[in-house]
């Protein structure tokens, strides 16, 4: 197991050897498998719960109920993999957001993540013994302080940590379109600004909260850069997807090791935001309108909207996940292109971590 030069970090009473999140990537494409290894490697492993259920026969009659029963079972399959930290990443804008985030606590999750939205509710769903650390996903510093305020006027709650994810992140962005490319919300402006956030909280609160930052962070160097910044740890999601241990087929990750610069694009997903995805000829024919509104079966996003769209989301990430991408895409980071092969995940930490002891600087 790397030990980073001793970057350990703390989440409440969660000792995190190496000062890496492995991002929940929905659909399926972070389950135990790669969780598991993860955690193994002194990280946080994260389970998406965003269509978890999609393997069960059970999904397109009760996809609610699907869900939620492998959302069980994949914790309880990841937690006899590993004794490491685990965490599951739940969208707010799920449908049955409340019952999922109940279930993880339930099984005794170690962590939430909980982005796509405000969890403004999110501290109600604990109770009398629980520990599971609640971590909300933001993008900006007036984000974290809305959270702050009202988790503690309504809960006497504090957030035991915050992911600020910028708008290099692969998947769906919590970004508008002119902003993404837009100087002032590089993800180092955002951690900057949600740092000094933070310490106005923490001075109040007396309470220690670690910022990971997260969104096209790549490289040990990245690591570095952002640890130097203040931040605690950061977010990786891309990098784990070409890895031996990733939950998803070998044609998604082959897309990964494919995939050149000029093919990733930003699409207008269903659920109403922009996504971050590698262009294909599923892409192509929904941006040229060859694709035909489509029914919705799943009714999993409260932001879909479902009568306007030309393909279900869902699907066509399930798709995906199985390697059927001509019937859907792959979500990615806006580093992605650099990918170049498929590794294990502890040679994946630690050529991270080599990148990271090299990149110090020199006297």
């Amino acid at each position: 197991m790397s030990n980073w030069n001793g970057k350990s970090f703390q989440i409440g009473n969660l000792q995190i050897k190496a000062p890496i999140v492995q991002g929940g990537m929905g659909i399926g494409v972070s389950l135990s498998n790669l969780a598991a290894a993860v955690a193994n490697e002194g990280g946080v492993g994260v389970l998406s719960a965003a269509g978890i259920g999609m393997l069960s026969k059970e999904f397109s009659k009760n996809t609610m109920q699907a869900n939620m029963d492998s959302l069980r079972e994949q914790i309880r399959k990841t937690k006899a993999m590993t004794n490491g930290v685990l965490g599951v990443n739940i969208m707010v804008a799920l449908t049955n957001f409340g019952d999922m985030v109940k279930a993880s606590i339930e099984e005794g999750i170690d962590i939430i993540f909980a982005g796509a939205g405000l969890p403004l509710n999110l501290p109600e769903f604990l109770h009398e013994g629980s520990k599971t650390k609640l971590v909300p996903i933001v993008s900006s510093a007036k984000a974290v302080k809305i959270i702050s305020k009202w988790w503690n006027e309504k809960y006497k709650y504090i957030p035991d940590a915050f992911v600020v994810e910028g708008p290099m992140a692969g998947g769906h962005l919590g970004f508008k379109r002119d902003q993404l490319d837009d100087p002032a919300y590089k993800l180092e402006n955002l951690v900057e600004q949600v740092l000094k956030e933070v310490r106005i909280i923490e001075k109040e609160t007396n309470k220690k909260i670690p910022v990971i930052a997260a969104g096209g962070i790549f490289t040990g160097a990245d690591i570095r850069k952002f640890l130097d910044l203040g931040a605690s740890a950061v977010q990786m999601a891309t990098r784990f997807v070409a890895t031996d241990e990733c939950d998803a087929d070998e044609n998604f990750k082959k897309a990964y090791v494919d995939c050149k610069k000029e093919d990733i694009v930003i699409i207008d997903s269903p659920v109403g935001m922009p996504g971050r995805v590698i262009k294909n000829d599923f892409v192509d024919e929904v941006k040229a309108g060859k694709r035909q509104p489509y029914g919705c079966p799943y009714h999993c996003i409260t932001t879909c909207k479902e009568k306007e769209s030309p393909y279900c989301i869902t699907l066509a990430l399930v798709n995906a996940y199985k390697g059927k991408l001509k019937n859907g895409f792959a979500f990615v980071g806006a580093n992605g292109y650099m990918v170049d092969k498929i590794v294990t995940v502890k040679e994946l930490f630690s050529s991270l971590e080599r990148e990271y002891i090299s990149s110090a600087p020199t006297a």
